[in-house]
C-alpha cells in the first residue's frame, strides 16, 4: 500500500521503500512478527512496570508493526500479556533448569530469591489471575514438578506421606503474596525493605524445613 507521500509501507515490517532507489526489507514471517511483539511487550513492561498500564500502540511502535496485528495475531490485549508472561516464565526456567534437581527445599528457596528479583512479574501473574483469565497457568511445567516431587518423597526429601502437591502450592502462594505485598509489609512495620527481605527470606526456609520434616498425625505415639 502507499502512503501520503506515494512510497511503499511493508505492512508487517512498518518499513518504507521506494521502488527505484532504496531495496525493500524482507518481510517479516508470522513468527517473527509475534516474537517481536513480544520482547517489545517485556520490555516496556520492564521500563514502566506492569502496574502502569499496557498501551498497545506503543507496543507496535516499539515492535515497529501495524496496531492492527496485535489483535490480529493474539486477538486481545489479554492474550498478548498473558503470552508475554509466559514466554518471560519460560525464558527464565530455561536459564535455571538445573534447580529442577535440587532437594524440595534448596528449590523452593530459590524459586523465592528467583520471585523476589522479578516483583513485576509476579504482580502481572496476580492481575492475569484477578482478571479472571482462563487461560492463564501459574504453575507452568507442572508435569516436570510433579516429577520433582515424586523424587523428593524417593530420595527423603519429603516425607513418604506428605502431601506433596499441597507443600508446592502453598509455599508458591506463600511466595507470591509476599512479594505482592512486600512494600506495604516494609512500610506497615516500619522495616527496610532489604532487611525485610532478608528477614523474610529466612522464615521462608524454616517454613519450608517443617514441611520437608513434616510427621503424620495418624500414626499412633510409639511407645
Amino acid at each position: 500500500m502507499t502512503d501520503g507521500d506515494g512510497s511503499v509501507t511493508d505492512g508487517d515490517s512498518g518499513v518504507a521503500g521506494t521502488g527505484a532507489g532504496r531495496p525493500r526489507r524482507r518481510r517479516r514471517t508470522r513468527e517473527e512478527t509475534e516474537a517481536d511483539l513480544l520482547a517489545a511487550a517485556r520490555r516496556l513492561m520492564q521500563r514502566d512496570g506492569v502496574l502502569a498500564g499496557v498501551n498497545l500502540r506503543e507496543i507496535a511502535t516499539e515492535a515497529g508493526v501495524n496496531h492492527g496485528q496485535i489483535y490480529q495475531y493474539f486477538g486481545t490485549r489479554q492474550a498478548l500479556l498473558r503470552a508475554s508472561v509466559a514466554d518471560l516464565v519460560e525464558r527464565q526456567t530455561a536459564d535455571r533448569d538445573d534447580h529442577w534437581e535440587l532437594p524440595f527445599a534448596e528449590r523452593r528457596q530459590a524459586m523465592f530469591r528467583h520471585r523476589l528479583e522479578e516483583p513485576e512479574l509476579v504482580k502481572l501473574e496476580a492481575l492475569l489471575a484477578l482478571d479472571g483469565d482462563v487461560g492463564f497457568s501459574p504453575l507452568p511445567r507442572f508435569t516436570q514438578t510433579r516429577q520433582s516431587l515424586e523424587r523428593d518423597q524417593e530420595r527423603g526429601a519429603l516425607p513418604a506421606d506428605a502431601d506433596a502437591v499441597a507443600a508446592h502450592v502453598m509455599t508458591a502462594a506463600a511466595q507470591m503474596g509476599y512479594v505482592i505485598f512486600r512494600e506495604t509489609y516494609a512500610r506497615d512495620t516500619g522495616i527496610p525493605l532489604e532487611e525485610l527481605d532478608e528477614r523474610a527470606s529466612r522464615a521462608f526456609a524454616r517454613m519450608v524445613a517443617g514441611l520437608a520434616a513434616e510427621q503424620s498425625t495418624d500414626q499412633p505415639p510409639k511407645g
